[in-house]
């Protein structure tokens, strides 16, 4: 059993990481030790329910008690918790409320840092362990559930990025946050992109990972993808069977886990992917529907893409595609030997490329002084710092 617990707690870039029964113990140990360190802070969380949803009872707890994936859920909280990060829901007021991990203390001379998930689980787990602690280090973090992920929900009829990135500005004002850096992940790429796009002042800088934001709906028929339409991609990319989610893995992943049990992928399942799907599978076909290149706006903020060599659920032409579109505005960085999931498979790189770009430059250390002298016949610059002369403009004799 606690093989299994392993498989799902850690993710298969940590695998190699685990040299003995010590270092696991090492490892579930902290993590207990932070959990019964923010129980306070995650008992809150779970009782911040929104509007229309039941509210969360002994019975409930119960079964996540004996699900893997609940308990992963529950020590992601207190990652986020003990990062200095606190569960909010904020009602839009039209039917929307919207779940958002938001700095327990703000503070004002760091820049603020908006991260959108893609589809999937809620934003725990795609910004999970691996980037949360590394980016409060420098950031104000924001982190929301997208619409009909995790407590976010709508009773509109709404479906478009659009739409999406419309609620998560009013939850930015609502955070009293006027200009943000923004980070994408797959279908928040296109949200991060039309949010760059309506909200121009608003939005510094921005990283679009993986997101094919300058697909077209033609593309499914000439064969840019693996499936041939958007219900065969959608049951893939919201899986509903253990046999539709390690396809999900093959695709995500250059080395997928080999051998997972069919029933933890069935307690993922019945955790993550049962909830409105129907809904999730309105937002793909949004995404399609009617698209082309030449009706997408140009954002005129700095953009870095960021791309896996070997991504099948996106793949590279779209981010050679959206960098040809951005042109000169936008820089592109390819991690080789990754997939889709390269957050996962190089979580360091991926870290490193965002810390250069989001972070702000230190202007270099300004020259060493110097002192100039004008003589008829030449300019003798002498550099006060080595005692070194250098003679320029000197007329040829």
């Amino acid at each position: 059993m606690l093989t299994l617990f392993i498989i799902i707690y850690f993710p298969p870039r940590s695998w190699t990481d685990l040299k003995s029964t010590s270092d696991v113990n090492i490892l579930l140990r902290k993590d207990l030790e932070e959990f019964v360190e923010n129980i306070e802070d995650i008992k809150k969380d779970f009782h911040q329910q929104d509007k229309g949803r039941p509210k969360f009872s002994v019975n409930t707890m119960t079964t996540k008690c004996f699900s893997i994936t609940a308990s992963r859920n529950w020590c992601l909280r207190s990652t986020f918790s003990s990062s200095g990060l606190r569960s909010t829901v904020t009602d839009l007021g039209d039917g929307t409320t919207i779940h958002c991990w938001v700095p327990k203390t703000r503070k004002e001379t760091r820049p603020d840092l908006l991260l959108l998930h893609g589809l999937g689980a809620n934003a725990m787990w795609q910004w999970g362990p691996d980037i949360i602690p590394r980016f409060v280090r420098h950031f104000n973090v924001y982190v929301p559930d997208l619409v009909f992920f995790g407590d976010s929900y709508t009773t509109r009829r709404e479906r478009s990025e659009s739409f999406q990135a419309q609620c998560v500005y009013r939850v930015m004002e609502a955070n009293s946050v006027k200009r943000m850096r923004v980070v994408g992940l797959s279908y928040g790429g296109f949200v991060a992109y039309s949010l760059a796009a309506e909200f121009k002042e608003a939005v510094e800088r921005v990283v679009i990972c993986c997101a094919g934001v300058c697909l077209e709906e033609k593309d499914l028929a000439e064969g840019l993808f693996p499936v041939k339409t958007l219900e065969e991609a959608a049951d893939i990319l919201l899986p509903q069977t253990p046999e539709k989610m390690k396809e999900l893995m093959r695709f995500t992943f250059v080395k997928p886990p080999v051998k997972t049990p069919n029933c933890i992928l069935v307690d993922f399942i019945d955790e993550m992917n049962k909830e409105h799907v129907e809904e999730k599978k309105e937002l793909i076909h949004a995404l399609c529907k009617d698209r082309k290149i030449s009706e997408i706006p140009k954002i005129p903020q700095p953009t870095m893409i960021i791309w896996g060599d070997k991504d099948q659920v996106f793949p590279l032409e779209l981010g050679y595609r959206l960098k040809r579109h951005l042109g000169d505005n936008a820089d592109m960085v390819v991690i080789k030997n990754t997939g889709h999931a390269y957050i996962v498979e190089k979580p360091k790189e991926f870290y490193k490329h965002l810390k250069s770009f989001l972070l702000p430059q230190i202007p270099p250390l300004p020259p060493p002084p110097t002192t100039t002298t004008t003589t008829a016949a030449a300019t003798t610059t002498t550099t006060a710092a080595n005692g070194h002369a250098n003679f320029t403009n000197v007329p040829p004799q």
